[in-house]
């Protein structure tokens, strides 16, 4: 597992390393990038990546105030170990 801070720092890293999967990324971040606009910009330079938002709003607020589209892979707050490595495991597979 990988980490990063903010946006900017998370796409130094999906630049730098082809060996990642997966994006897990909350939908309402820090330091001027939001999960979308981590994703728009990933969709750039790694296609290919699988991408799981997390939020601790409710999915259904998230999609109606325009933060996310329906078809997006989300998983709401809070969540178990398990239900995570579930949740890794279903979008890796699609």
């Amino acid at each position: 597992m990988v980490t990063a801070t903010a946006g900017p720092p998370a796409l130094d890293i999906l630049r730098a390393q082809s060996d990642i999967d997966l994006l897990l990324t909350d939908v309402v971040l820090p330091g001027g990038m939001n999960g979308r606009q981590i994703v728009e910009a990933v969709e750039e330079i790694r296609p290919d990546l699988k991408v799981l938002y997390t939020s601790g709003y409710s999915e259904n607020a998230i999609i109606h105030h325009g933060r996310l589209d329906r078809d997006v892979n989300f998983l709401g707050k809070p969540y178990r170990r398990t239900e995570l490595a579930a949740k890794v495991r279903e979008v890796l597979d699609t």
